[in-house]
């Protein structure tokens, strides 16, 4: 099952992504970086040992959104 984490480039969003990961759940990240930083995709796509699934896109914009779900089921 994939989840998707809204604000994974955040510490808390990261971190959350790490333990879903640890539980065998997959996870695709969307984030605008409006408070946040690629830097933490890194880090914890490094902890992990995998790359993280990510989508640059605010939330708040439908268009993303559709694009979002129907390129990732």
């Amino acid at each position: 099952m994939t989840v998707l984490v809204s604000g994974g480039a955040g510490y808390i969003g990261s971190h959350t992504c790490i333990e879903l990961i640890e539980a065998g759940y997959d996870v695709l990240i969307v984030d605008n970086f409006y408070n946040s930083s690629p830097e933490a995709i890194r880090r914890a796509s490094k902890i992990v040992g995998q790359d993280l699934p990510f989508v640059e896109a605010d939330l708040t914009d439908l268009d993303a959104c559709e694009t979002i779900f129907r390129e990732h089921p």
